[in-house]
């Protein structure tokens, strides 16, 4: 990618894009990127740009892969941001003594406690149903 970059900036023409596959390659489409991010929609300058981001946004998929994250620490981390203790999970999870088994990982969530956690908190339920670890 480093020639592609290179042979743009000095002759103004296109040449034909390849997967990303190094970090190097990397590199060098981010500096072109950060070249066109003043680029208009609907131009060579900016198809191109879009084009870049989504080669990058697919490098970085398959080099840098995320797991789901764990339901309960979704849930956690909602708390935290929303300054929640357990108690206010009772309307969404049933009672105390559930919210308690539940955020110790000794049960599992019921569609009926995802359906209200979805609502109320909006945790995507994707990340819900996932399993603990995956």
């Amino acid at each position: 990618m480093q020639l592609y970059a290179r042979c743009h900036q000095r002759t103004g023409y296109l040449m034909k894009p390849k997967v990303i596959k190094t970090e190097s390659d990397c590199s060098a489409v981010l500096a072109r990127i950060e070249q066109l991010m003043d680029a208009k929609q609907n131009t060579t300058q900016g198809d191109e740009l879009e084009l870049l981001s989504l080669l990058v946004h697919d490098y970085e998929e398959r080099a840098f892969p995320m797991d789901k994250p764990d339901p309960v620490e979704a849930i956690r981390f909602r708390m935290e941001q929303q300054g929640l203790k357990p108690t206010d999970l009772v309307p969404f999870l049933g009672s105390r003594s559930r919210v308690s088994e539940v955020l110790s990982g000794r049960r599992n969530l019921s569609l009926k406690m995802i359906r209200a956690l979805v609502r109320g908190l909006g945790i995507p339920a994707a990340v819900l149903l996932g399993q603990p670890g995956q």
